[in-house]
């Protein structure tokens, strides 16, 4: 539990990094802080943009301190179109389940 604060406020510098970076559509962060949980979503252009933004500072840098906090993370993509976005949360949950019972979840345990 000592971690969830700093990683929280890297949490929050990490999300607005995100809302201002080319190609970002929409990001949004939920903490379960007493869980030691921590979700995103995002929405971009192009792989390319997340790419851009996870390789630019201070995202970079974060996540090389962080890697050992985040060692049970998981990393998954998909494509939608705009109109059905922002996605619910509840769907997010359910979009990690079905790739983790499918072995299709694209970075598991790569962070940044």
């Amino acid at each position: 539990m000592r971690q969830v604060p700093g990683f929280f406020l890297a949490s929050l510098r990490l999300l607005r990094q995100a809302r201002r970076a080319p190609g970002a559509l929409g990001v949004s962060l939920k903490a379960e802080l007493f869980k030691r949980t921590f979700w995103t979503v995002s929405a971009w252009n192009d792989k390319a943009s997340i790419y851009a933004y996870s390789s630019a500072e201070p995202h970079k840098s974060t996540m090389r301190r962080q890697r050992a906090v985040m060692r049970e993370s998981t990393f998954i993509f998909w494509t939608m179109p705009a109109a059905q976005l922002p996605v619910a949360w509840d769907q997010v949950r359910e979009r990690i389940a079905y790739e983790r019972s499918t072995g299709h979840d694209e970075h598991r345990n790569e962070p940044g």
